[in-house]
């Protein structure tokens, strides 16, 4: 298998002019718009991994974007991480061969589930934390954390969970690759959105948001229009409707602030005060209405919708009045949590359907 080293990225390159020799491709796990992930089994050991197959010419003025997706998987080894196990290149892909995992998504799980508490999603965050903190301190920031994300290694009851998809990832002090604005609509930091440079800070916002939505099952900031969506990020308003956060012991809240978000060291949902009642029918019943539609899937490059909100005047006195409309609660100030932030929930007039 490739293994880390100084010399440059072609000598860790398998070259193969075809990996089905080495493979088996079993079933198609996957699609995205520039590649495949295939099960695959190789051939002298018998071992399955996903490969993810990338054509070269989807490749063509994205190179850049690639290799350093490989640089940051290449120094990676966490067991809540998928690992990348090798590389290999023919004259038309590209090979990514990663560990394979099977649970299945992180939300999926909890739907099929019919018993989860405040402390399971307590033990789900506390692993993500733990690889986040890892990570940070390789100076690595991911900058697409989201559900979608997150998987189970395996079907297995206790199965732990793993991040993936470092397709955003940098890291840290290599120049000016940490002011792009990028991400997922929903989980993106305000700093991003300012278009101010940022830190891992964002990761920590991203967890928070995840966190909010494991307890309720219903994301909290939420707008058809990504511009509304944004402001509402960028103004850090939030709130905890009832019934749905009636069975929730007081926890962690939102930090808006970078600094105060203190690089994920945190005790969020602590172990010792998160509750056991069954709350799997409201949160269940939330995920399912609000997390099919795809804007809350897809990462994307938000340069564009920051210059459309640049022109909006976002913050002036006619948006801001479109916001707090008389149905609409009064927003509640962000507050700090040894760090860490859940996330607001959108004004009564802006909520998705609960």
């Amino acid at each position: 298998m490739a293994r880390e080293n100084e010399e440059s990225c072609v000598s860790w390159k398998k070259q193969a002019d075809d990996i089905k020799k080495d493979f088996e491709f079993k079933e198609i796990l996957g699609t995205g718009a520039f590649s495949e992930v295939v099960m695959a089994e190789e051939r002298a050991t018998g071992r399955t991994f996903a490969i993810k197959c990338i054509p070269k010419k989807a490749l063509k003025g994205k190179e850049s974007s690639i290799e350093n997706e490989i640089a940051v998987l290449r120094r990676i080894k966490h067991e809540n991480i998928v690992a990348l196990e090798d590389i290999y290149e023919s004259s038309n892909h590209l090979y990514l061969v990663m560990q394979l995992v099977s649970g299945g998504e992180l939300f999926d799980r909890i739907v099929e589930k019919g018993f989860y508490t405040e402390k399971d999603a307590s033990t789900l965050i506390r692993q993500v934390l733990d690889a986040v903190q890892y990570l940070h301190k390789m100076s690595i920031v991911h900058r697409d954390l989201k559900p979608e994300n997150l998987l189970y290694f395996s079907p297995a009851k206790e199965s732990k969970i793993m991040i993936s998809d470092f397709g955003l990832s940098k890291m840290e002090g290599t120049g000016d690759v940490m002011s792009t604005a990028c991400g997922t609509p929903g989980y993106v930091a305000p700093e991003v959105l300012a278009q101010k440079p940022y830190s891992k800070a964002v990761d920590c916002w991203s967890i928070g948001v995840i966190s909010y939505i494991l307890l309720c099952g219903y994301p909290p900031f939420y707008d058809e229009n990504d511009s509304r969506l944004f402001e509402q990020i960028l103004k850090a308003e939030y709130e905890f409707d009832s019934p749905y956060w009636d069975d929730i012991s007081d926890s962690g809240l939102s930090a808006r602030t970078p600094g105060e978000r203190i690089g994920c060291r945190v005790r969020l949902i602590a172990g010792d005060t998160a509750l056991n009642k069954n709350i799997h029918e409201s949160v269940s019943a939330q995920i399912r209405k609000n997390f099919a539609k795809s804007k809350w899937r897809q990462a994307f490059n938000a340069t564009a919708v920051v210059r459309h909100m640049r022109r909006l005047h976002l913050g002036s006195s006619q948006e801001g009045s479109s916001l707090n409309t008389p149905s609409s609660p009064a927003p509640i100030k962000p507050t700090l949590c040894d760090g860490l932030q859940s996330a607001p929930v959108n004004p009564a007039s802006q909520s998705p359907n609960r």
